[in-house]
């Protein structure tokens, strides 16, 4: 589905990504990792539109995204989430997720944009409501999103990226700051989420939640490909274990 191909983004003369490639198969949980600065988010950027490359191309779908705008992205069957939230905190959590889809309902009806977000059509509505329940969230649908706790503000942002009908989800370190019960329920939102034929790449620091849900796990150390495989087989990695996971202590 997805194809990074000699990926590379400078900034300033230093290399955050160099020459990486490697593929997200449809209907997978790929998972991105690696130590802080690896480039890791800055690969999520350039699969978003957010960044463009220096070199290499992203594919999706068969069709190239280098170059396009993150709304042209977006509207190409790719959504994302980001490392800390970005809610719109006066909202509710409703009206946050109902916002996914105000690029299709203004598309047909421009005049839309005049009224306020938690008017929203039916559709949207219906999808919302939908989203909230696969996560657990509906008994929040009213409350004001800043209100939740920091872990399900963070779910909050995953039920929007979802009511944008994506085909591929990109989760930008989605566990940070929650604690060991959420990020429990975290790892079977991934699984529900890919139960519903949504692909996934995920970028986490959390290893159990990386091995708990991966099918393939690429691995990134300061901007270069250093590994990739199945969980089992990165684990056992002796590049990777000296790098980034480290060895136990006896």
């Amino acid at each position: 589905m997805l194809q990074l191909r000699n990926l590379a983004k400078e900034f300033y003369g230093i290399k955050a990504v160099d020459d990486v490639s490697f593929e997200v198969a449809e209907g997978s949980i790929t998972s991105l990792i690696g130590p802080n600065g690896a480039g890791k988010t800055s690969v999520i950027n350039l699969c978003s539109g957010i960044l463009r490359p220096s070199a290499g191309e992203v594919v999706f779908e068969g069709k190239p995204l280098s170059g396009l705008r993150p709304e042209h992205v977006a509207r190409a069957g790719i959504r994302r989430t980001f490392q800390t939230v970005h809610l719109f905190p006066g909202l509710t959590v409703e009206e946050n997720v109902i916002i996914a889809r105000f690029g299709d309902v203004l598309r047909r009806s421009p005049w839309l944009s005049l009224l306020p977000a938690g008017i929203g059509d039916t559709a949207a509505r219906k999808q919302a409501a939908a989203v909230l329940e696969m996560l657990g969230l509906e008994k929040h649908a009213g409350a004001v999103a800043s209100e939740l706790s920091y872990g399900d503000q963070r779910r909050v942002e995953i039920a929007r990226a979802l009511c944008g009908n994506p085909r591929l989800l990109l989760l930008d370190e989605p566990a940070a700051g929650m604690n060991t019960a959420e990020t429990g329920q975290l790892q079977r939102d991934i699984r529900a989420i890919a139960d519903q034929g949504i692909t996934v790449l995920l970028v986490e620091h959390d290893m159990t939640l990386v091995m708990g849900v991966s099918h393939h796990i690429v691995v990134l150390n300061f901007g270069r490909k250093i590994a990739e495989g199945t969980p089992a087989e990165i684990r056992c990695d002796e590049e990777v274990i000296r790098s980034y996971l480290g060895e136990e202590v006896v």
